[in-house]
């Protein structure tokens, strides 16, 4: 979670405010699909793309 805290002070101090939403995404994308992987949900997650 160090990792999380630091790009966002980054993304703060270096004023990239346009990349938050980016970063969210790619975040959202992640736990979709490591959650996604090994579940009953998967076949439904897996038609959205």
């Amino acid at each position: 979670m160090e990792y999380l805290s630091d790009l966002f002070k980054f993304l703060k101090e270096r004023k990239k405010y346009w990349l938050a939403p980016v970063v969210l995404v790619l975040l959202l994308l992640g736990i979709l699909i490591v959650f996604g992987g090994g579940s009953a949900v998967a076949p439904f997650i897996y038609t959205l793309f």
